[in-house]
């Protein structure tokens, strides 16, 4: 299955997949205006092999198949803070 991913030029660190390449109308409008532009950055395929680096790509093909489209959101905070030394 192949994914076009864009990067919101809005929210930091939040991408969308998308199944077919610049099918913007796929998401809600909603999620449209939150998220404003949205610049391309990446066509892959999502094989079951796969490893994608903050999403489960199996969890993505499924939401390309029943939406056509996966938002990814950035890390939460606690996540992105590394321990103390």
């Amino acid at each position: 299955m192949q994914a076009y991913v864009y990067k919101s030029l809005r929210k930091a660190d939040t991408y969308v997949f998308l199944s077919e390449r610049d099918d913007f109308a796929r998401l809600p409008d909603a999620v449209r205006d939150q998220l404003g532009s949205l610049q391309f950055v990446l066509e892959t395929a999502l094989t079951p092999e796969r490893k994608l680096a903050r999403a489960d790509a199996a969890v993505v093909r499924e939401n390309l198949r029943l939406r056509g489209f996966h938002l990814q959101f950035p890390p939460a905070l606690e996540e992105a803070r590394t321990p103390d030394a």
